[in-house]
């Protein structure tokens, strides 16, 4: 034990791997079974999401991480049931209420990444620290999974009681009115893995390194880990001033903290922003992705539900496969290979691979070539979770001091978020068409359809109907 290492601290340093982990892993991680389950699913939040994460992260250095982490647990499942409940008069008024539903959704999920990470790593014991961090984010894939799933079953089982036409064969009838419940039941669904820990997250005591280095409370961090631990443990509140005594309390914006963890910042930032670029657009357009290799039919050949289901199914078999594997292998080999190694081996297959994707995008298209292309876009999901996607999230956690690790781990998280932002409005434009004739050449009221006669009503309630997010 260091010199000046509080006896808690060390005995949480050498502690044994005993229940109590397992519990603040499924505790932590139900915040991201429900991250994954949301965003992966929806982009409207990542704004929220980053709001979140600059905001709880820096309240969870200032209040505490438990007092702040039963309110963003509480915002994900309030705006989780009331996205389900998005109500209007015509599909922009419903779109409009799911988007802010959702940004507040987003606000919540955002504050759960700094503390769930900060509270597991200072929970922790130092020899599995990375395996236990990275099973929290590793919710993520279950988050993923079980989206899927449900959205198999809900969209089969309304597809069996509402059968409805092709949209080649009838526009309209293609997308039954029930089927405005199905996206309303998937998106409400996600409020419940976090309402069941909602009691046990609130059961947690405060982090022995938060009460001890930054509330000063020496008594208080000793008695909580002794209920925690089972063994006796002293205050040593003597060794808490002589800490604070060494001026190592410096802030955020200090030459001190540019000087000691500039560059740590630097680098948990940039890595973050970059894989986020690739790793959510790849995610929130798998459909595109898929429709455009023929994996999926065209939306035309199929009824609303049928195309839910089969995106869906698609979906979940990438996760099986690929995604959720990838984080247990981080999970499994992180303490063993080291975070440098697997983030920078991921960053290496994932490249690869996209590049094997990419320049050869023509051969991919073919119908025989097809579960080639599954397989190796399959590669890329699962080395972006055995590699950055988990690392991102696990070093930010351990190398900034007590005082600023929360900060400092929303600030790292929040630049991932702007990088899925980036990529997300990215695809969106690389995917628009590039006739030229459609937007160039044109009068302001060709552009406006000023001119043109009213929609008939079977295409209007067509339009509004294919809006509204099945």
């Amino acid at each position: 034990m260091a010199k000046n290492q509080l006896q808690v601290l060390n005995a949480l340093d050498v502690a044994k791997t005993q229940w109590y982990h397992f519990t603040a892993i499924v505790i932590a991680g139900m915040g991201f079974f429900t991250d994954a389950y949301d965003l992966f699913f929806n982009g409207v939040a990542f704004c929220g999401t980053l709001a979140g994460q600059l905001f709880f992260g820096w309240l969870g250095d200032k209040m505490g991480r438990k007092r702040v982490y039963g309110m963003t647990l509480m915002l994900m499942v309030i705006c989780s049931v009331a996205s389900g409940l998005s109500f209007g008069h015509e599909a922009k008024g419903v779109m409009a209420t799911l988007c802010f539903f959702r940004f507040w959704l987003g606000f919540g999920i955002g504050g759960d990444y700094p503390l769930s990470a900060t509270i597991m790593s200072e929970y922790a014991n130092k020899k599995t620290r990375g395996a236990f961090i990275a099973a929290v984010f590793a919710m993520q894939g279950f988050g993923i999974l079980t989206g899927g799933i449900f959205a198999i079953i809900i969209s089969a089982s309304f597809k069996a009681a509402f059968p409805s036409p092709t949209y080649e064969i009838d526009p309209v009838g293609s997308t039954v009115p029930q089927a405005d419940f199905v996206w309303r039941i998937i998106l409400m669904f996600g409020a419940l893995p976090a309402a069941l820990t909602y009691y046990w997250r609130m059961k947690m005591p405060e982090t022995a390194r938060y009460t001890a280095l930054v509330a000063k409370n020496a008594k208080k961090a000793a008695a909580d880990m002794s209920k925690v631990l089972q063994v006796d443990l002293e205050a040593e509140q003597e060794k808490v001033e002589s800490i604070q005594r060494q001026g190592k309390d410096f802030g955020l914006f200090t030459k001190q903290f540019l000087r000691r963890h500039g560059l740590h910042l630097l680098g948990t930032t940039s890595t973050w922003f970059l894989l986020d670029i690739a790793f959510y657009s790849q995610n929130l357009f798998q459909k595109d992705i898929f429709s455009a290799i023929g994996w999926i039919p065209a939306a035309k050949t199929m009824s609303a539900l049928e195309e839910v289901y089969k995106i869906a199914r698609a979906q979940t078999l990438i996760a099986l496969c690929s995604t959720v594997p990838g984080y247990w292998f981080t999970v499994a080999l992180i303490d063993k290979m080291g975070r440098f190694a697997i983030q920078l081996m991921g960053f290496f297959f994932m490249t690869v691979f996209m590049f094997a994707l990419a320049i050869p995008y023509n051969h991919w298209t073919h119908k025989e070539n097809r579960i080639g292309f599954v397989v190796m876009y399959s590669l890329t999901f699962f080395f972006a979770n055995f590699g950055p996607n988990a690392t991102t999230f696990v070093v930010p956690a351990e190398i900034f001091p007590a005082r600023l690790r929360s900060t400092c781990h929303g600030i790292s998280a929040a630049a991932g978020k702007a990088g899925a932002i980036v990529g997300a409005f990215g695809f969106l434009y690389a995917a628009q068409s590039q006739d030229k004739s459609k937007s160039k050449g044109k009068s302001l009221e060709e552009m406006s359809g000023e001119n043109e006669e009213e929609e008939s009503p079977s295409e209007e309630s067509r339009q509004q109907a294919r809006t509204v997010p099945v």
